[in-house]
């Protein structure tokens, strides 16, 4: 039986509404390896509307297990349907299953069929109910742009505008939804209930935890009001690197280490004070999602709610050895939380530093120095340049109209898209940029010279034989000598300390520089004298 999607809404197949909701969207998750966790498949706009939308379906034995998101409705005796039939556009539905649950197994026939899920119509209970026991949340949210979303709507004239409603309101075009201010003003606003789901069940019966709201982290879940022409911060998102998943974060050796900045779930989790070992590890394979950044519950000291301020000059890193918790600092650059040099030293020997550096080199705190001064040596860029980080990498354009219609940057390609920002400082800068990365590329490919050059002429004979080129390496090479695919091994632990102390500062400061990605631009000065100690120290080596 082949699987064919059908559509509900916006333009697409329309299912009527009888007292009940239906979806026939079907949708596999885009999530690497078997999460049980199930997260919201797509972007719907106004959040958790309470629609049962399909997020999964997995064949296995001449049987099919459907999986989807929903909630039950006010009326406990009427569970999810699950339904099908064989013509896009004409047959009677048929009831394949029906399930309290968000799930239903049943046998493969030999057709093909549509699937769709209906459910009770959702229950809406309102944020000033929500308050009744979570007070401390409802006044943080009070203090948000989200409380005020339908206010923001009727200062423009358009509070009855339908195209708008849906994510200003609490269930706009669903059965017990907002729909006009005299009659479910209570509904007005962003609320609980757009991310959390309906919330009416959970309220009348707030012990029984099969109705309880959900705890939804999933960027489709902001995605489909912060989404589309006018504000693409979803979309933009989605083409960045911390929309992808790159680690199996799964192993509890991994999710407390690299989780902290490869994982949302993982990262939230140990914001919240919780071992995401024991409270997310069946669902670490995500993302760096919006909620990392932004919190959705409350007003910050900083712009868009983020956690953390925009600019910072304090040195700051976290390795993968250090609790969490004691050297946490949530005063640092939000963008420094993850990208800094997590505790590398040149005296480490099993691999380069990680790919991260980014805040310190900026703030010229990482790396030897010929004198071995150690201290601070900021960028310009790190005082001078507004929002640091974000000032370059999250420049943002307004929505045009058109013809033709030019959607919006929201910045959170986390690109730089101009040179405007170094216009302000600098004549030519297209040029000058390109001067300077050259500059700085053709330090690093002489240090790199020099360094094989000292391998395959210098290096202990046991290393050179071994080794060659790669004598001067990591135990795990870096990618300079090891390209991607590539896996040839460098010196082990005990054969690193044939290698000179001034070749191992040396390919500590070129990685430093290297994996930085800037090749300059952060802190032109900084990276050029750390080349610059880093050739030396290797021609000296190579002196008779």
């Amino acid at each position: 039986m082949k699987m064919c999607p059908g559509h509900i809404w916006g333009g697409r197949l329309m299912v009527v509404w009888a007292g009940i909701m239906a979806s026939a969207v079907l949708v596999a998750l885009p999530v690497g390896g078997a999460q049980p966790v199930q997260h919201l498949p797509r972007p719907q706009r106004g959040g958790f509307s309470g629609e049962p939308v399909i997020s999964s379906i997995q064949v296995s034995n001449r049987q099919m297990t459907v999986t989807w998101h929903g909630f039950l409705g006010g009326d406990p005796l009427a569970p999810f349907k699950l339904m099908g039939r064989t013509s896009l556009k004409s047959g009677n539905w048929q009831v394949l299953a029906s399930s309290y649950s968000n799930r239903a197994t049943i046998p493969i026939g030999t057709s093909n069929m549509i699937l769709r899920v209906t459910g009770g119509a959702p229950e809406f209970a309102g944020a000033s109910v929500c308050a009744v026991c979570h007070l401390e949340q409802h006044t943080n949210w009070m203090a948000t742009r989200h409380a005020g979303a339908l206010a923001t709507l009727q200062r423009i004239g358009q509070g009855n505008n339908a195209a708008c409603l849906p994510c200003h309101t609490v269930g706009y075009g669903s059965p017990g939804g907002y729909t006009n201010v005299t009659m479910t003003s209570l509904l007005g606003g962003v609320q609980c209930e757009n991310c959390h789901g309906p919330a009416g069940l959970h309220a009348a019966n707030p012990r029984d935890a099969s109705v309880r709201p959900v705890k939804e982290v999933a960027a489709t879940l902001c995605g489909g009001c912060h989404g589309e022409a006018h504000h693409p911060n979803y979309q933009d998102w989605q083409s960045s690197a911390h929309a992808l998943v790159t680690e199996d974060m799964t192993p509890t050796n991994r999710i407390n280490s690299c989780g902290r900045c490869h994982s949302g779930t993982a990262r939230l989790a140990l914001i919240g004070g919780e071992d995401p070992a024991q409270t997310v590890a069946s669902d670490a394979n995500m993302g760096i999602v919006c909620v990392v950044c932004h919190d959705p519950h409350r007003k910050t000291a900083n712009p868009a709610q983020l956690r953390y301020p925009v600019a910072s000059t304090n040195d700051y890193y976290l390795s993968t050895s250090d609790v969490f918790s004691n050297k946490y600092n949530p005063n640092i650059n939000v963008c420094a939380q993850c990208h800094n040099h997590r505790g590398a030293s040149w005296s480490g020997t099993s691999r380069p530093p990680h790919h991260s550096p980014q805040y310190n080199i900026l703030l010229g705190t990482v790396g030897e120095t010929a004198s071995g001064a150690t201290g601070s040596r900021p960028a310009a860029h790190a005082l001078w340049i507004t929002n640091q980080c974000a000032g370059c990498h999250m420049q943002k354009s307004p929505y045009q109209a058109g013809p033709p219609e030019i959607p919006a940057v929201t910045g959170h390609k986390f690109k730089v898209v101009s040179y405007e920002m170094c216009a302000n400082c600098h004549p030519f800068p297209e040029l000058l940029a390109e001067f300077v990365k050259e500059g700085v590329s053709n330090q690093v490919q002489q240090v790199k010279y020099w360094l094989d050059y000292w391998a395959l002429n210098k290096a202990p004979a046991a290393l050179r034989t071994k080794y060659g080129v790669r004598a001067w390496e990591y135990t795990v090479p870096g990618t300079l000598s090891n390209p991607p695919g590539v896996t040839n091994a460098g010196p082990g632990t005990a054969e690193q300390a044939q290698i000179p102390e001034r070749i191992k500062k040396a390919r500590y400061n070129l990685y430093l520089v290297y994996h930085d990605g800037s090749f300059g631009v952060h802190n032109g000065p900084w990276v050029s004298e750390l080349l610059e100690a880093a050739r030396n120290w290797v021609q000296q080596e190579l002196a008779p």
